[in-house]
């Protein structure tokens, strides 16, 4: 078997893909499948960090459109976060892969209080983490939790797993002259207005240094795909 090119990574999953074809809420079979891929991703020797938005139950920035103020809708969506992370933990593990998941808040009667130590050991321990609970703060996304959390735990790369197969010129749904960038860097890609990724996580990923890869997560094995260096996506480093 061929060694990953990644030894530890944080995959970065929408929180509407978990919502399947229907749009709203976890639909099973989607997260079924999300945790067959991250169970073979960890299979090839890869340490394996989660974090998933919380677009399929709510999404702080429209619910402060009708009247919330946007602290409280944001909380509201770190909340949703965690509710999609309980549900993957418990499919990880219904199919026989330890997983744990860690929060940005405390709530010791759901789960354990993220920090680096206890996010250290449950990797080494073999263990699928799902860092749910965003950064714990209001006014930053998951994208940028996903590279604050790469960074707090020394992974080596993000995964930005999306519905399209890298970054494109524009919306390759609207615009079928947009072309694909094999590569990219963290400065490009802000400078490009790029929305497959805010802004805030493309800096803070140029910052530490951390490359992100795009990929799709339509195929089943796609994450595995990148980890062996043969998946089809768009790599912003540098």
């Amino acid at each position: 078997m061929t060694d990953p090119v990644y030894r530890r990574v944080v995959i970065k999953l929408s929180g509407e893909y978990l919502a399947g074809q229907q749009g709203f809420g976890i639909d099973q079979p989607t997260v079924d499948r999300v945790a067959d891929d991250l169970i073979a991703a960890r299979k090839l020797g890869t340490e394996v960090a989660v974090v998933i938005g919380g677009g399929n139950m709510v999404r702080g920035v429209e619910v402060s459109s009708r009247g919330v103020s946007r602290t409280t809708g944001d909380t509201m969506g770190m909340l949703a976060t965690m509710m999609n992370c309980l549900a993957l933990e418990a499919a990880i593990e219904r199919k026989g892969t330890p997983a744990r998941t860690l929060s940005a808040f405390v709530m010791p009667e759901i789960s354990e209080l993220f920090t680096r130590t206890a996010a250290h050991k449950y990797l080494a321990e073999g263990r699928i983490v799902l860092l749910g609970g965003g950064t714990g703060n209001p006014f930053f996304t998951t994208d940028t939790t996903a590279v604050l959390r790469a960074a707090e735990i020394g992974a080596e790369a993000v995964l930005k797993a999306t519905n399209v197969d890298g970054v494109y010129s524009a919306d390759p749904k609207k615009d079928p002259s947009a072309t694909r960038f094999d590569r990219l860097t963290h400065s490009q890609a802000i400078e490009g207005g790029y929305k497959v990724m805010d802004a805030t996580a493309f800096a803070l990923a140029r910052e530490t240094s951390l490359p992100i890869i795009v990929f799709s997560i339509a195929a089943p094995g796609s994450i595995g795909a990148i980890l062996r260096g043969v998946g089809h996506g768009t790599i912003v480093a540098g």
